[in-house]
């Protein structure tokens, strides 16, 4: 059996390809020769039998290799050769090149460029949270330490809904401590807030704890959705358990994203992991709806955010009230994980167990048709002998069965 073989990369998710990009992938390319200070191409990782990642970044991730391999440190075909952190402050890019410049001349370049993608990560959160990236400006006033301190633990929040393990938090962690501590001692900023966080009580660190993470059942589901008082709290449950949504970008909706006439209803984002990306709407479009017309009709100086707030400088809720409502609601359901009360989280997992069960379902289906074509593989027949619509139109048939299950319709 070929290494190709045994990677069963449609259960991994985007963050998890990066982890075994840089555990993996550039490994054996580097014992095959490749420099890697070269962009790599496809052919070379067809070479070094990892060609199973073009396909699952197009299909599962609506991500080409081109930008993938941007989002693990490669320049882009176009690019100046500049990297784009992502963010508008300058006296904080300033720095964090600086401190990559300094661990690049002591370590191998795939560390670099793994350290740098979880660094360029935090600062863009930390922008879309807070409404600006001045972090290196920021912790030059000891008088706003516990304002800082609070800060990035709001960011930790938030990021948690990228990672899964305990090993990547623990990771991103260290990182971020990293270059507080270089704004310290090479920018004499007095204080390191990232020092001081309760990670006990943001993330799990310890690395021995199970590594499975708990998701959602249907049934769970359904009782969330029956406890729903109103189309906000409808409308919270779809975004994370049908649609996939993470808290902040539940909390940041707005009706400029959402197309909804025709046959292709979706959310549109102008930025979403590494890019541009949609969202389907495979299910709760007449929920989506009715939320509309609740805001609307209540409100005629109405903002356009599917959950807005009067306090907040950014017209809208933060995850974590996001989080807070989701929480809120699990009790009042009496549903828990584990003995726990659920977070948004879980029903983010929520959705991508139920697409990967109704993708078994669609090749469950295929089995037939991969017979007749001589083939073991039902997967091969999805990919060579259906088009781009015809494979669409089905993974969402069989997407939106499952979620009617689980809503009850």
């Amino acid at each position: 059996m070929t290494q190709q073989e045994t990677i069963n990369w449609s259960r991994k998710s985007l963050q998890e390809l990066r982890e075994f990009w840089y555990a993996e992938i550039e490994t054996a390319l580097r014992r095959a020769g490749h420099d890697l200070e070269s962009r790599p191409t496809y052919q070379d990782l067809v070479d070094a039998g990892f060609s199973g990642i073009a396909y699952t970044l197009r299909e599962h991730h609506d991500m080409t290799l081109t930008d993938f391999l941007e989002s693990v440190g490669y320049e882009g075909p176009d690019t100046d050769g500049s990297y784009h952190w992502g963010i508008g402050d300058e006296t904080t890019i300033d720095a964090l090149e600086e401190l990559l410049r300094r661990i690049d001349n002591k370590r191998a370049d795939s560390t670099t460029r793994s350290k740098r993608y979880r660094l360029a990560t935090y600062v863009r959160l930390y922008e879309t949270v807070h409404g600006t990236a001045t972090i290196a400006d920021r912790v030059m006033d000891e008088e706003h330490e516990y304002d800082e301190l609070q800060r990035v633990e709001a960011v930790l929040y938030e990021l948690d809904d990228e990672l899964d393990s305990p090993e990547s938090k623990l990771r991103y962690l260290s990182d971020i401590r990293e270059f507080y501590t270089h704004l310290e001692t090479r920018h004499g900023a007095p204080f390191n807030p990232a020092e001081n966080v309760d990670h006990g009580e943001i993330w799990d660190g310890r690395v021995d704890d199970e590594k499975d993470n708990p998701a959602l059942s249907s049934g769970q589901v359904r009782a969330l959705y029956d406890a729903a008082d109103g189309p906000g709290e409808r409308l919270l449950v779809l975004a994370l358990c049908a649609w996939g949504l993470r808290r902040s970008e539940v909390a940041g909706l707005h009706v400029s994203q959402l197309v909804l006439d025709g046959d292709d209803p979706h959310i549109a984002f102008d930025e979403r992991k590494n890019g541009p990306g949609t969202v389907a709407l495979i299910y709760g479009v007449p929920e989506l709806t009715d939320r509309l017309d609740a805001l609307g009709g209540r409100d005629r100086e109405w903002n356009g955010y599917l959950f807005p707030s009067t306090e907040s400088s950014s017209g809208h809720v933060t995850g974590e009230t996001i989080q807070a409502r989701f929480k809120r609601l699990a009790q009042r359901a009496e549903v828990r994980v584990r003995g726990k009360w659920p977070t948004s989280k879980m029903g983010r997992r929520f959705w991508y167990t139920t697409y990967n069960q109704a993708m078994s379902d669609l090749l469950d289906n295929l089995d037939v048709i991969a017979g007749e074509q001589g083939s073991s593989d039902p997967s091969v027949v999805l990919k060579n002998y259906l088009s781009e619509a015809e494979r669409r139109k089905y993974r969402r048939e069989f997407m939106r069965e499952r979620l009617a299950e689980a809503f009850g319709e």
